[in-house]
């Protein structure tokens, strides 16, 4: 149970850790395309990632063999036990519970999509399904399935909202939807996720609005039409929608110059971060105890009897090491594993690894690399009175030693500190200019044939139609502001140009930092 909590901890910080990239690095770039495979691929990370586990090998001195009987607790029965809350427990079944609510809910808003569709006629378009509806029902977009109410807009404007809605087809959104549900469903206590999930729809609707006003020639009648979907708040979940994120955001992405290419250096930014949280979380030390030396084969008190000591030197070959191999597995039950063997012209032993394995009790390992031949030694097995077993690499003058023979204590091993990337200078600029206020869309009465209603409806509309015209000088006026901080970003080109050299020094660098990061993970791996 404990495990699952750190699991889910460490996939939570990894979605946090995504979003606040994204918010403070992409958010108002133009790379909305990347931006979405990006939201993506934070999501895939943050449940991958906490699987993946590098192991390091700390060696440590053995313990003592001898037991102290003085150190065994009292052992006297406990009367009366108190009652202790088990929290983790507790906590695993609010998270269950949590799952279950949003599954329900799931299940509920997929009836309710399926009870939209369902016995409606469909007109068939290329790859395309188109269903007109009588509802007032805002347009939304379900794999291939396009959904509208085309009484309720002019041509002009179903032709954008039609446009629209292809595109959210044509690239599967409805996949990134679902993909988005099913961590909110797991996640569902994390704030994080919400706010992720908000990030990834309206950058969808970035997408479908880019994509769609390639393919139409007046863009402040799209604009327009973006305003009128807001009187319908009937919406299907699910689904795409056509109103989807705030209209002042996509208005003013609609009218904001194209992010420059060099902007893309702030994706690699996560990387750092990312591997700072392997090293941080994902690192697991394990002891292992140093082989045990004895000081002289030739004048070992030990009983013959007790002990067994197999002969290895210079001149064993292959053929007499997986023999031993094969007699301490025979006879102790020890897997014994001979590895990196060389040899010299004069095919003598220069280089051995030895790995001495009994069950999960004991594990022993010796590593020899040396220009010269290797000095004798041999691998030592004894077993005490009460049936234990020992084992050992002696030698014949006390001088091999497992740390001294490794060549390095993989404590003192530093990761190399990532280049700092240079300030970009759209870092100053002032934002773009905010688009004007504008007024609410009435309500369309549920019932098209009382004519009461329809005639106040009416009325407002005119109202409506009447403000909208006001507004049309300030949409002027707004479109010339953002010519005018057009103009001071061009402004920026020489800067852009001496950062784009900063930039490539800082490519430099970090093509220094990925070879010396990869020379320390090989370090780390042996």
């Amino acid at each position: 149970m404990e495990t699952l909590f750190i699991y889910i901890a460490k996939s939570s910080g990894l979605i946090g850790m995504f979003y606040i990239a994204y918010y403070l690095l992409l958010r108002k770039e133009t790379f909305f395309t990347a931006n979405r495979w990006f939201l993506l691929a934070g999501l895939l990370t943050s449940v991958i990632l906490p699987w993946v586990v590098f192991t390091t090998i700390v060696w440590v001195e053995p313990t003592p063999t001898h037991f102290d009987w003085s150190k065994i607790p009292d052992r006297t029965p406990i009367q009366k036990e108190n009652f202790e809350i088990n929290w983790y427990l507790v906590l695993g079944v609010a998270y269950v519970v949590g799952i279950a609510l949003f599954l329900i809910q799931f299940v509920f808003d997929f009836y309710s999509l399926n009870r939209v569709l369902k016995g409606k006629t469909i007109q068939q378009q290329a790859d395309h399904k188109f269903i007109d509806l009588k509802e007032n029902i805002a347009p939304f977009s379900y794999f291939n399935t396009i959904v509208y109410n085309s009484s309720l807009y002019s041509e002009a404007e179903l032709e954008g909202i039609l446009e629209h809605e292809k595109v959210h087809s044509d690239q599967n959104h409805t996949v990134d939807v679902l993909i988005t549900r099913f961590f909110c469903t797991l996640f569902w206590f994390n704030p994080f996720i919400w706010l992720y999930k908000k990030a990834i729809l309206q950058n969808l609707e970035f997408i479908a609005d880019s994509e769609a006003t390639k393919n139409i020639s007046d863009k402040k009648a799209y604009q327009l039409t973006l305003l009128k979907i807001t009187t319908h708040e009937n919406c299907v979940v699910l689904t795409n929608h056509f109103y989807q994120s705030l209209i002042k955001k996509r208005i003013v992405m609609l009218n904001k110059n194209q992010s420059k290419k060099w902007n893309s250096w702030k994706y690699a930014l996560v990387l750092p971060v990312l591997v700072a949280f392997v090293f941080l979380f994902q690192m697991e030390v394990i002891a292992q105890e140093k082989a045990i030396i004895k000081k002289e084969i030739k004048d070992n008190p030990t009983d013959p009897e007790s002990e067994d000591i197999y002969q290895i030197d210079k001149t064993t070959t292959d053929a007499e090491l997986q023999e031993k191999a094969k007699i301490l597995s025979e006879k102790y039950a020890i897997k014994t594993t001979f590895s990196k063997i060389k040899r010299n012209a004069n095919n003598e032993l220069i280089s051995i690894k030895i790995k001495l394995q009994k069950g999960k009790e004991i594990a022993t390992e010796m590593e020899v690399n040396s220009s010269e031949p290797l000095k004798d030694f041999g691998i030592a097995i004894s077993k005490n009175k009460n049936g234990t077993t020992n084992i050992g690499i002696v030698t014949d003058k006390g001088e091999s030693s497992p740390s001294n023979e490794l060549g390095y204590n993989s404590d003192e091993l530093t990761p190399p500190t990532p280049p700092t990337p240079p300030n970009h200078p759209y870092e100053n600029l002032m934002d773009a200019p905010t688009p004007p206020d504008y007024p609410d869309a009435p309500e369309l009465p549920s019932n098209f044939n009382n004519k009461k209603a329809m005639a106040k409806y009416n009325k407002a509309m005119d109202q409506f139609n009447q403000k909208m015209k006001i507004i049309e000088p300030k949409m002027d006026a707004f479109n010339k502001e953002m010519d005018q901080f057009n103009a001071e970003m061009k402004k920026l080109d020489p800067a852009l140009k001496n950062y784009d050299k900063e930039m490539k020094v800082f490519d430099q660098e970090m093509k220094i930092f990925e070879k010396e990061m990869a020379a320390y993970e090989k370090e780390i791996e042996q």
